[in-house]
């Protein structure tokens, strides 16, 4: 799947060493290799992986053009005539040239591992599922702040119709009236001032999420490398010395567009003026995807080329809660009650060191285990949080419909005094 996505293509011309001569065509970038195209015959002159790169410089041929380089296994590869400009093509290659060597330096040392291969894929499944979990937590606990601090709105709003249904009333009495309207003041002490909520600027301020991504303003032709920080209460924008460009709150998001699994846009609408809008390229935003699906799962569109990236991760995701379990269940039985060996002799030594591969040993055994445990309770946990977002938002709906009651009523007697 990785080759056929094509992140981008950029118009360049292409220095043929063997003719001596430039080349127009496209340059193409992959998640995994650069490629280049011919435009006349249409023939695929240069095709190399990310990861067999060893430099990527900005120079100039002929001391007059500017260029940008390739050196790829002792070989140097010229490009020009960059468009849009130089600058963009040499920081969306660089980022993925870097990833994909901090991805294949982590894919040696897990091949160092390689006799457990078994528990190790199925200990990074739960892993994965639990630190999934621990996110939707964190955004469910977010949430019932938020609709704590509603409630807390709503009734302050009621201390507040009380208080005009007292002096509605002392308006509506009559002059010759014989109490006096002291007796309507002091019932304006017996509630106490609600204090302002000061929201947890630590919970926040919770980090789900942070990775490096090539960052593109709706009214900028240019790119700049940054970081965007998946947080409980919104997304943060900042540049490579950690300076915020731009936070955006949950309320504030009013679309997300996925235009590839590496690319997504995210844009603020406003009336009477231009609408903020920011494109976010990253090697890592596979992983950042399902958070957001998560957090704005209302506001976030699939565009046609990543609606293949959807299919092929929810396809195995749709399985992966039974498959998980029974998997887990199945190797922490087979490490319990190990099979009788059939004792032939003369097995093949493949055979042997198979099997060795598929035994998930004692301590991989007992770590799954207790991830399964955190996993149980943390369910549980999100359980009952989401019980008790049900019976705050009836709070909030029947403290609503009372509101409104009692507003209309008031209305109607300031109409009747005026």
């Amino acid at each position: 799947m990785n080759e056929d996505i094509r992140i981008h293509t950029w118009p360049c011309s292409y220095y043929l060493d063997t003719e001596k001569r430039w080349v127009s065509g496209r340059l193409s970038l992959t998640p995994v290799a650069v490629k280049f195209t011919a435009d006349k015959t249409g023939e695929l002159l240069v095709h190399f992986h990310l990861s067999s790169i060893s430099e990527i410089k900005k120079e100039s041929s002929n001391l007059i053009f500017s260029s940008l380089t390739l050196l790829e296994k002792n070989t140097k590869h010229w490009f020009s005539s960059l468009q849009p400009s130089r600058n963009v093509v040499f920081n969306i290659l660089e980022h993925f040239w870097r990833e994909q060597l901090l991805s294949q330096h982590g894919a040696g040392a897990q091949a160092a591992s390689l006799e457990m291969t078994k528990g190790k894929e199925l200990t990074g499944l739960l892993a994965g599922s639990q630190q999934r979990l621990e996110d939707t937590a964190k955004v469910l606990q977010y949430q019932g702040e938020q609709f704590d601090n509603i409630v807390k709105g709503l009734n302050k709003i009621e201390s507040d119709m009380d208080v005009a249904d007292r002096l509605l009333t002392e308006l509506e009495s009559p002059s010759w009236w014989p109490f006096s309207s002291k007796l309507w003041k002091s019932p304006l002490e017996t509630k106490p001032k609600e204090t302002a909520t000061i929201s947890n600027s630590k919970n926040q301020k919770e980090v789900l999420l942070r990775i490096p991504v090539i960052i593109t303003r709706r009214t900028d032709a240019s790119v700049k490398p940054g970081k965007l920080t998946l947080l409980v209460s919104g997304l943060e924008i900042s540049d490579c010395n950690s300076q915020v460009i731009h936070r955006f709150e949950l309320k504030d998001v009013d679309d997300i567009k996925v235009h590839t699994p590496y690319e997504i846009s995210v844009r603020q609408r406003f009336i009477g003026k231009p609408d903020i809008s920011y494109q976010l390229l990253s090697a890592k935003m596979p992983n950042a995807i399902p958070i957001l699906e998560m957090q704005f799962s209302k506001k976030i569109q699939f565009l046609e080329d990543a609606l293949g990236f959807v299919s092929a991760r929810k396809s195995p995701q749709a399985d992966l809660g039974s498959s998980i379990w029974q998997a887990a269940t199945g190797l922490i039985e087979s490490v319990a009650q190990p099979r009788p060996s059939s004792g032939e002799e003369g097995g093949s030594s493949r055979q042997v060191q198979i099997q060795k591969q598929e035994q998930v040993s004692e301590s991989e055994t007992q770590e799954m285990r207790q991830i399964l445990r955190k996993l149980k309770s943390l369910a549980l946990e999100t359980e009952t949080e989401l019980e008790r977002h049900d019976e705050t938002l009836d709070t909030i709906t029947s403290s609503v419909d009372r509101a409104t009651w009692t507003i209309d009523k008031q209305n109607r007697r300031i109409r009747k005094l005026t």
